[in-house]
């Protein structure tokens, strides 16, 4: 089934444009792994111009609904269900949903962290070896550094071991992908992040589950602790009469 083409609005076209796409795949039953048009094909459906869709497939990568392959295209990354949860239109900063996906990361990566460390192949260490130089290499562009410290998260999720706890994972980062891009520019220092990203690495490649556990649940705090003054001083800011 193909969606008519008919034009996207201008107000808020790549949050629009990256619905349809979404939709584009639920309703069409693509399944993980199957490649979705060119960029030139959905550019003709929805009738806007080629680097708009890039960009919007772009944050769909962010999200984990999508994977662009270079050199080969656009396939489908998360299962249909899953990407029914994705909300890519969700612009509002959201306080209450920041600190509530702060706390439920703080509960559940300290685990999986010590987990990887314990249970994780020596090829596993490598690939989040690979998944960490993604992030060194994206530390001046915003949207590559989303994406590479999610990848990141993933990666030691998934590592862990628990399926179920490594969806949950999953599910929190896509869900609030909007709140994640929140907390890294309320965050600010991506350089200390980085460092304590490469902490991290370093204890899990030791296979030192404990410290692993740690250095996880310290930043995961910090993080938390930072990025709630900065809400907060938000709020004050708003709450302040004007001149």
């Amino acid at each position: 089934m193909s969606l008519s083409a008919t034009p996207v609005s201008r107000p808020r076209l790549l949050d629009e444009l990256t619905g349809r796409i979404l939709a584009q795949i639920r309703d069409e039953g693509l399944r993980p792994g199957d490649r979705l048009p060119s960029s030139r094909a959905l550019a003709e459906r929805f009738l806007v111009a080629v680097p708009t869709v890039r960009e919007a497939l772009r944050r769909l990568e962010a999200t984990g609904a999508v994977e662009l392959r270079h050199g080969s295209g656009v396939y489908v990354k998360a299962d249909v269900a899953r990407l029914i949860m994705v909300n890519p239109n969700r612009l509002r900063l959201d306080a209450d949903a920041i600190r509530d996906l702060l706390e439920a990361r703080e509960l559940i990566e300290p685990h999986l962290a010590a987990a990887a460390a314990r249970n994780a192949t020596d090829e596993q260490l490598a690939e989040l070896a690979e998944a960490f130089s993604r992030t060194t290499d994206a530390l001046a562009e915003d949207q590559r550094l989303h994406a590479a410290n999610m990848g990141f998260h993933r990666t030691i999720g998934r590592l862990g071991g628990n399926r179920a706890l490594t969806q949950v994972l999953e599910s929190l980062i896509d869900l609030h992908d909007q709140e994640q891009r929140h907390i890294l520019d309320l965050y600010g220092d991506r350089d200390h992040d980085h460092e304590v990203h490469g902490a991290i690495l370093a204890a899990i490649r030791s296979r030192r589950p404990e410290k692993a556990r740690r250095l996880m649940t310290d930043h995961l705090r910090d993080v938390r602790e930072v990025v709630i003054a900065a809400l907060s001083r938000r709020a004050d800011d708003a709450s302040e009469p004007g001149p």
